[in-house]
């Protein structure tokens, strides 16, 4: 799966360029060492096949490289942390 990821957002995109699943995360206010976790999409066409929680980890991965810390306010994300304990470090 090819996501394509930009400073804020992370994309899956179909080959005719529709938009299949994203992931968004902007700084929290000024904080450019925090970023807001608040919207999580994924077509209808792809739910059920853990795509959602594959953004998850590319978010994650994203924090751990650019050493972020985030504030889910998205309800996945924020469900998504309580299951994974093992990435509450990465929390705000």
């Amino acid at each position: 799966m090819d996501f394509t990821h930009k400073e804020n957002e992370i994309i899956l995109l179909s080959e005719e360029g529709a938009l299949l699943a994203q992931i968004t995360f902007p700084y929290k206010g000024e904080d450019k060492n925090a970023v807001e976790i608040n919207h999580t999409f994924v077509d209808t066409s792809l739910r059920g096949q853990g795509i959602a929680g594959k953004l998850m980890k590319e978010v994650v991965n994203e924090l751990e490289s650019r050493n972020l810390k985030a504030v889910p306010t998205c309800s996945y994300a924020a469900g998504w942390f309580e299951k994974h304990p093992e990435y509450s470090h990465l929390l705000k």
